[in-house]
């Protein structure tokens, strides 16, 4: 049966092509789309402070605290 190849195995490329082509054109749309997410202007004021600022507030939130002398090496 010679003509079902004939006839399947187009059908089939075509179809994968198809597929493809709609795969590719929702990833564009989905992220071309504007953005609800946070903004780097939005998280500006949360990492705005120095590093050592950044880590007695992360120690604060996370129930510790912060000692300038960690990681000195000094005893």
């Amino acid at each position: 049966m010679w003509w079902m190849d004939d006839i399947i195995v187009p059908a089939v490329l075509i179809l994968g092509v198809f597929c493809f082509v709609l795969l590719v054109r929702s990833s564009t749309r989905r992220s071309a789309r504007k953005s609800t997410i946070r903004t780097a202007e939005d998280l500006y004021p949360l990492y705005a402070d120095s590093i050592r600022k950044q880590r007695k507030k992360y120690a604060k939130e996370h129930g510790g605290q912060w000692r300038d002398d960690e990681g000195s090496g000094r005893p």
